[in-house]
């Protein structure tokens, strides 16, 4: 039976790292941080959701928190350096988990709310799918 368990233990954790695979490189990460950035501050536009409440205001405030999270993180494509790649990350999920259920917490879903779900699941998704290393740590550590 320990047999069978240590089995099983290592097909579940070859399992999550084939299924978890780091596939997005920082430098990736960063081109898709302003390009999000920039769709979530015109989203309103975009998708004709201009109503001046919290369907407009949370992707244009989430957008410009983007932004700002790229410009200091320490990554090819940031500005300042300051933040770590790790902790950049972790908050970008976070947004993501936020803007996916902003439709339903502030209870505008009736209005819109999937461009909200589509963006936030595609923060989660490239925080899981991102490198947590920067060619720029290699450089100067490895």
């Amino acid at each position: 039976m320990p047999c069978l368990a240590f089995h099983l233990n290592f097909i579940i954790r070859c399992l999550t790292k084939i299924w978890v695979m780091k596939i997005l490189s920082t430098k990736t990460h960063g081109i898709l941080d302003y390009t999000w950035a920039i769709l979530l501050i015109l989203s309103p536009w975009i998708f004709n959701f201009v109503n001046g409440g919290a369907a407009q205001v949370i992707p244009m405030v989430i957008g410009f928190i983007v932004l700002l999270l790229a410009l200091v993180t320490n990554y090819e494509l940031g500005v300042i350096k300051w933040l770590p790649m790790k902790t950049h990350l972790i908050m970008d999920m976070a947004v993501g988990f936020f803007l996916a259920i902003s439709p339903w917490l502030f209870r505008f879903d009736d209005i819109v709310y999937l461009p909200h779900v589509i963006f936030g699941l595609f923060a989660i998704t490239a925080g899981i799918l991102t490198k947590r290393s920067t060619s720029i740590s290699h450089a100067l550590f490895g």
